[in-house]
């Protein structure tokens, strides 16, 4: 057990050392979804017109007509997604209980019983008093949360996926490098394209699974995480 934590203290260490002095490396965007999105081949666009007019005439259906409908709505097309969560959130709640009992049970005469149980008794014990209880509990509980958040950001977005239903799943994924510290925002979901607006934008809060990462990765971020000897020593330690 010990080598086996000294082996994956080591391989822990040996992942950070490549990164001493230098800054991050973006992630690659060959192999992801976007890409294959991206470089995919378009369906052949149908248009109302055929003939050699059509490339140079302003009412084609395509989108590239002065009249067409730029939204994005297909796999590879590409769209803004607008983050602006403000939301506050206070909640405080008490409770309180108590109770009290007691209970005597005399029998001090019954057809004579209790004097002749009284005979039989062990010296200073009486069957007048038959059974005599006490009981008492309480319990309190308080409880109060407050949260408090807020964001703002723009970040374009990749149609990589067209279900059957018409609805169109989306990812992003925007890297912004300064010194030795990446800011990296992700966003993916599922919308539809009848929420796209007439300016190629879409709010987060009409993405329907949205999952939506603002983070960094870098020298800054890496010392205000606990070494790995402190999160495995937090996690085993019953105390």
């Amino acid at each position: 057990m010990r080598y086996l934590l000294l082996s994956l203290v080591a391989i822990a260490g040996c992942s950070r050392l490549d990164q001493v002095g230098r800054a991050p490396e973006f992630e690659p965007l060959e192999g992801t979804y976007q890409h294959h999105a991206l470089y995919s081949s378009a369906l052949p666009e149908e248009t109302a017109l055929n003939g050699p007019s059509d490339a140079s005439s302003l009412w084609t259906a395509g989108q590239s007509s002065l009249f067409g409908d730029r939204r994005a709505g297909g796999r590879g097309d590409i769209l803004t997604v607008v983050i602006e969560i403000d939301d506050k959130a206070e909640i405080s709640n008490s409770t309180g209980r108590s109770r009290s009992g007691k209970e005597k049970l005399a029998i001090p005469s019954l057809l004579g019983i209790p004097q002749r149980l009284d005979t039989v008794l062990p010296d200073g014990a009486t069957s007048a008093d038959a059974v005599s209880t006490t009981s008492s509990s309480s319990y309190s509980g308080n409880g109060n949360v407050a949260r408090k958040e807020k964001l703002m950001l723009r970040v374009a977005a990749t149609v990589v996926e067209e279900l059957p239903n018409g609805v169109l799943r989306i990812e992003g994924r925007q890297e912004v490098r300064v010194n030795n510290e990446l800011r990296e925002l992700l966003v993916s979901g599922y919308v539809r394209p009848v929420d796209v607006s007439r300016q190629n934008e879409i709010t987060y809060d009409k993405i329907a699974g949205a999952q939506i990462s603002y983070g960094g990765r870098g020298q800054i971020s890496d010392v205000q995480q606990p070494r790995y000897g402190q999160q495995i020593a937090d996690a085993i330690l019953p105390f």
